[in-house]
């Protein structure tokens, strides 16, 4: 039988699943509602439409925004439950086959590819910054990257003892490279879109 001691528990890991996903969820939740909000009555403006800039109201009523015929939200409220159940068993003590974690990182790798293909669409053709699309990027960016370096290192994944030794000192850096990857966004948005600034404009007219 697995030693269930709470020194072998990945706490660190589920503590980050459960929040990360709880973000998450918050994000498709209100997503999800202002959607069901403009389906009931097409003049509804939904409260997270701050300005011209930052917005969800573009999102929710184009073709990107239901990209597999459902609104895209409601696959975050379908996901993310998962990662916080995850996260919750691992903290409770379980312990996962090879297969699980492999199918687990293949989620969040197919996630965190969505998610680029939304930040390209939002940046490049929408022209429009959602505030909770934005979280579900924040949320699902670390999450692939925890997910994905803890796997290599400790071996879930096969690959060499050289990849585990790197995949174990980038896991470190992982903050950082979350970092750099909204920098990367934030940069892309402003070259684009002018965003700081407008997003300035939109915050001033919203607190007048």
């Amino acid at each position: 039988m697995p030693d269930s001691s709470p020194r072998t528990r990945p706490v660190g890991l589920a503590v980050f699943l459960i929040v990360a996903g709880a973000l998450g969820l918050l994000a498709a939740w209100e997503l999800s509602v202002e959607k069901v909000l403009v389906l009931a009555d097409p003049e509804h403006v939904p409260a997270c439409n701050v300005g011209v800039l930052v917005g969800c109201g573009v999102n929710l009523e184009s073709w990107q925004g239901s990209l597999f015929g459902f609104p895209n939200p409601f696959i975050g409220m379908m996901t993310w439950p998962v990662v916080i159940a995850i996260g919750m068993a691992l903290l409770a003590g379980a312990a996962f086959a090879r297969w699980f974690w492999i199918a687990f990182n293949v989620g969040v790798t197919g996630a965190l590819a969505f998610v680029g293909w939304l930040i390209f669409q939002s940046i490049y053709v929408l022209d429009v910054l959602c505030p909770w699309c934005m979280l579900t990027w924040v949320v699902t960016i670390p999450v692939f990257w925890v997910v994905t370096l803890d796997n290599l290192r400790s071996g879930r994944i096969p690959s060499t003892a050289r990849v585990r030794r790197v995949a174990a000192r980038l896991f470190s850096w992982i903050p950082v490279i979350t970092v750099v990857c909204y920098a990367i966004v934030i940069l892309l948005a402003q070259a684009q879109m002018d965003a700081i600034p407008r997003v300035m404009i939109d915050l001033q007219n919203l607190f007048r």
